[in-house]
């Protein structure tokens, strides 16, 4: 069975996801201890790791079942077809979650004008720029080495 990835109303990941485990469905909503401030008080409270994203475990086949619960928007979509998020990587989020010496965590997506450094393929380690950001493809600057590159999706 696969791992997919729904979207939620703002600030429902929690319900959903008590709604989801209620009906026998697997699911997993990472959350993190965060300290919040308000005018009199602060207050350590979990929070979703990805805001408006909870994981669900099912056959492709059952895929529809969750809509019958409120606050579920849609699925997230990746080239067309429902995103599906490996075991793999879903341990990885449990494992580092559990971690004790992790100070703070945020999720945030690529932006033109980012600094980033390339991990794979013929310009790996290389710094570039994010000059564009599209629905297909990055559009990337290499200072070192001069170049735009154009990154595609698959």
């Amino acid at each position: 069975m696969n791992w997919y990835v729904l979207y939620t109303k703002p600030k429902w990941e929690k319900k959903v996801a008590e709604k989801l485990t209620q009906m026998g469905i697997v699911c997993y909503c990472p959350l993190i201890s965060q300290i919040k401030q308000w005018s009199d008080r602060k207050k350590k409270v979990e929070v979703p790791l990805f805001n408006s994203y909870v994981f669900v475990q099912m056959a492709d086949s059952d895929r529809n079942s969750v809509f019958q619960i409120a606050g579920v928007v849609r699925y997230l979509f990746w080239l067309g077809k429902p995103a599906i998020v490996r075991d793999e990587e879903i341990n990885i989020i449990k494992t580092s979650l559990q971690s004790d010496n992790i100070a703070d965590i945020s999720v945030t997506s690529i932006q033109v004008g980012d600094k980033i450094k390339l991990e794979y393929g013929a310009f790996s380690n290389q710094s570039a720029i994010v000059k564009e950001v599209s629905k297909n493809y990055y559009v990337l600057v290499l200072e070192s080495l001069g170049c735009v590159l154009k990154i595609k999706y698959k």
